[in-house]
């Protein structure tokens, strides 16, 4: 009974979000307080109605309920508990249903902590809201309905996908959902300036938490995913650029790029109609990540369904709302004002310079992602596009904006020194060019331009903590001056600094990792031993072993250095009980800040395995930087100025408040 409560639930909820849609508009154009107080309470009621619904259908897993389809095709009552839940959106039906609970869980946070915006912007913006919602309940419901039941009630289920039954894509999915749902408020939020015909810098100071926000799930979502494909699946990458990779990397780019322009925004006043349009686009990328996850019209690992009238249904979906949001800017942004104007060499400057790269570097992953697609379709020839095209275009593109970065925070707004910073920042490259060279030299191997990548990354970690340095006047002022400068500066700086040292340390990761990392693949029989990275690795044999729904054969090694055994680990090959099949589960040796990577191959007929091994120095840094970046945004998250976005309504009953929007010209 509580599935078809929950299947009524989710009907209901398409019936207020139509109501959303239509009537806070009509109140805003109107004036109508009445109307437009519809909107915070119908999003509220809408969440708890799509909530229910999730976790009716949550209930179904968790109690092993076969006679419900999508439980069916998706778990067994030998997975785990904690699989069951994962396996929730563990498929595309469910999957869909945590990206609407998601954007129903948004549009009921901007309705409770939006309480200091205009009324007609937060009724507009709550409407776009539930546009979306509107789309994707009717998605769920015509073609992708995880409430169907089955008659008679299978006995057993076809088990979860075992690829699926790890920890990682129990976090990864919801990490990766909230950035890409979180920019819908964005996007709603430029939606709702167009329609009103007015933007400011208080609308920046409004948009740029929920940016933030998204932004940092995003980071983290993406960075979750590298590490879970890395250990899953036994290849031993951390990117391999595929397209459906390139989905969730694309708002990334996109996002980074909106995130910046909006701070110029609300400083400045500068970049507004810019800062709109990359709200739109920002937006735009998540739902064509949805449209390649989820048409059929892409093969990849990370892909969850190939039936085409589904992409049909999100291909319509996508032409509305991109087309219409983009068709809006055409006929409003020439009404809006550009916003005022600064000298080239500045920090808007420097941050339109990091613009521009991220865009065009968007451009290209986009490019390469859509153009084998786009050829095939008109031609039937089918191409490649891999990994030697992104990392020439995209990595040639990355080298100037990761030069600029440290100089942005020195450079004063409206017209900087760039004398002046470069100053500042000889003495940091100077340092990181020494240690590159030093790192290269203790390596004794790879590329010489390895140099070059290893600086660039010293560079901005040494910048971004150079920047603090020189704002707490260490060196020139008493030591207890400085501290109190350094404990006095706002969060912005800090989150700057950690951010733009998160992805000096990702780089580092991956420079280090690319170049220097070393392979071994070689046939190992119990007792046999090899070397790489400056160990020896001892294969002790084979040992079998029983999980909960799987029965595996687990290879054990010792690790050496100098004939001392510093470690010991493991790798196996898992046979799944209920679907039979197999996989491999690497075995991975945390030497900090590198990595003992072992994969086991096929056993050979004389009793021996082949063993895959990798070492990989400083790959840590490619995850531990992503991770110091999502710090970055929620260390500026916790400032109460930015928390709150506007004057509280205390202040504004003492004091006479200013137009919070600017007419359009």
């Amino acid at each position: 009974m509580i599935i078809e409560i929950g299947h009524y639930a989710l009907i209901l909820s398409l019936a207020i979000a139509i109501i959303l849609s239509v009537v806070p508009v009509i109140g805003a154009r109107r004036g109508d307080q009445a109307m437009m107080d519809v909107a915070p309470l119908g999003s509220v009621l809408l969440f708890t109605l799509v909530a229910f619904s999730f976790a009716a259908l949550t209930y179904a897993h968790v109690t092993s309920d076969f006679s419900v389809a999508n439980v069916w095709e998706n778990s067994h009552s030998l997975v785990p508990l904690i699989f069951k839940f994962s396996g929730v959106w563990g498929n595309h039906e469910g999957s869909m249903m945590l990206w609407l609970l998601i954007l129903a869980l948004f549009s009921a946070l901007v309705a409770v902590f939006g309480r200091n915006l205009p009324d007609t912007l937060k009724a507009n913006v709550l409407a776009v809201q539930a546009w979306i919602s509107v789309a994707f309940i009717l998605f769920i419901l015509l073609t992708s309905n995880p409430f169907i039941r089955l008659d008679p009630a299978p006995a057993e289920g076809r088990d979860l996908n075992p690829v699926l039954q790890d920890i990682g894509l129990a976090i990864h999915p919801p990490l990766l959902y909230l950035g890409y749902v979180g920019f819908s408020v964005c996007f709603s939020f430029a939606v709702a300036a167009l329609l009103e015909g007015r933007i400011d810098a208080a609308w920046a100071r409004w948009v740029r938490p929920w940016t933030l926000a998204a932004w940092t799930f995003l980071t983290l979502g993406i960075a979750m995913g590298s590490y879970w494909a890395y250990y899953e699946l036994g290849w031993g990458g951390w990117w391999f650029w595929d397209p459906v990779e390139n989905a969730s990397f694309m708002p990334w780019l996109a996002g980074t790029a909106l995130l910046h322009s909006a701070l110029v925004m609300e400083k400045r006043e500068s970049l507004k109609i810019w800062t709109v349009l990359l709200a739109i686009l920002t937006f735009s990328l998540s739902l064509l990540g949805t449209f390649l996850v989820r048409s059929g019209v892409l093969t990849s690992v990370h892909s969850f369904a190939s039936d085409p009238s589904r992409g049909v249904f999100i291909l319509g979906i996508l032409l509305i709302f991109i087309g219409g949001a983009l068709s809006l800017f055409a006929f409003r942004a020439p009404l809006l004002n550009a916003g005022g104007l600064f000298a080239p060499i500045s920090r808007e400057g420097a941050l339109v310079l990091n613009n521009l790269i991220l865009t065009v570097a968007c451009g290209t992953v986009l490019t390469g992602t859509l153009y084998p697609l786009a050829l095939e379709t008109l031609t039937g020839d089918k191409i490649s596009v891999g990994p030697p095209f992104f990392n020439m275009t995209f990595g040639l593109l990355m080298i100037p904006m990761l030069i600029a970065v440290p100089f942005g925070p020195l450079l004063a707004w409206k017209r900087g020194d760039l004398l002046g910073a470069l100053q500042r920042l000889y003495v940091v490259a100077g340092i990181a060019f020494v240690m590159a060279v030093v790192f290269f030299y203790v390596q004794h191997h790879g590329p010489v331009l390895s140099v070059l990548g290893l600086a660039a990354g010293l560079f901005l970690v040494l910048g971004a903590i150079a920047d603090l340095w020189y704002r707490a006047g260490v060196g020139k002022v008493k030591a207890d001056v400085a501290w109190r400068r350094l404990s006095g500066l706002p969060r912005s700086a800090f989150s700057t600094a950690l951010a733009h040292a998160g992805l000096g340390i990702t780089v580092l990761g991956i420079v280090a990792v690319t170049t220097f990392q070393a392979e071994n693949i070689t046939e190992m029989k119990p007792g046999g031993t090899t070397n790489i990275g400056g160990y020896t690795v001892r294969f002790n044999g084979m040992q079998p072993d029983v999980g909960p729904n799987y029965t595996e054969d687990r290879a054990r090694f010792t690790v050496s250095r100098g004939g001392v055994a510093v470690a010991e680990v493991s790798s196996a090959k898992r046979v799944f009980t209920a679907s039979r099949t197999g996989t491999t589960e690497s075995g991975i040796l945390t030497l900090f800040p590198s990595q003992l990577y072992v994969s086991l191959g096929d056993s050979t007929n004389d009793g021996g395995m082949v063993v895959r091994l990798w070492w990989k120095p400083f790959v840590i840094f490619i995850w531990g930087g992503a991770v110091i970046m999502a710090l970055g945004g929620l260390v500026s998250l916790s400032d109460r100025r930015l928390r709150v976005g506007a004057p509280s309504r205390k202040a504004k009953a003492t004091k006479p408040a200013a137009p919070v929007m600017e007419a359009a010209e």
